[in-house]
């Protein structure tokens, strides 16, 4: 019984205790998106995001003129279809409506290796941004002692009062500017 009360005991002061310094920890807040968007490394990595859209937009492109050209012909085909050119012009539609459908699906397959590659190139390119991003943003919080730092960009902060903003300390820590600009991302990040 003896042991029951001073495990009690212990644990009430443990919880006042926590208690007590919990009212005394700080909390910061900060916009990790902005920031992680104004990094220079950022803006290399959208370019190379965007002329990899860019070159995998074109090859699209290249087919879905190759698909319309041969609709066309087809549709030419059908237009002067007669009596006497029947069974030619039907073998012909024929045929051309196996190529369609031999682009349709080359141009499927194209979009879902475009989107792979986009998406295992923009992972290749913006994890190790994030990371250091997230390194600077615990540098600052132990430098200056806080306990919670909360990302403001994420939207998981219904309501804030106080705290203090360390973004500009995360971007000196980065070397960003202060009057720099976030870069609007050319491929959507997730």
């Amino acid at each position: 019984m003896k042991n029951l009360f001073r495990s009690v005991a212990v644990a009430a002061v443990v919880v006042l205790g926590t208690q007590s310094l919990s009212a005394q920890q700080k909390i910061g807040h900060v916009n990790a998106d902005e920031i992680f968007q104004m990094t220079p490394e950022f803006k290399t990595a959208n370019d190379q995001l965007k002329t990899l859209n860019d070159t995998k937009t074109k090859e699209l492109q290249g087919m879905y003129e190759e698909y319309q050209k041969k609709q066309n012909d087809a549709n030419e085909k059908l237009r002067n279809r007669s009596e006497a050119n029947k069974a030619t012009v039907d073998a012909e539609l024929q045929t051309l409506g196996q190529e369609l459908q031999n682009i349709e699906q080359r141009i499927q397959e194209v979009q879902r290796v475009a989107q792979e590659d986009l998406g295992k190139k923009q992972q290749e390119l913006l994890a190790p941004i994030q990371t250091k991003v997230m390194n600077a943003i615990n540098a600052v919080a132990k430098e200056k002692g806080y306990a919670y730092v909360l990302d403001t960009s994420s939207g998981s902060v219904i309501y804030f009062q106080g705290g203090e903003d360390i973004s500009a300390d995360v971007k000196a820590k980065l070397g960003i500017s202060a009057n720099a600009t976030p870069v609007t991302p050319a491929v959507p990040t997730n």
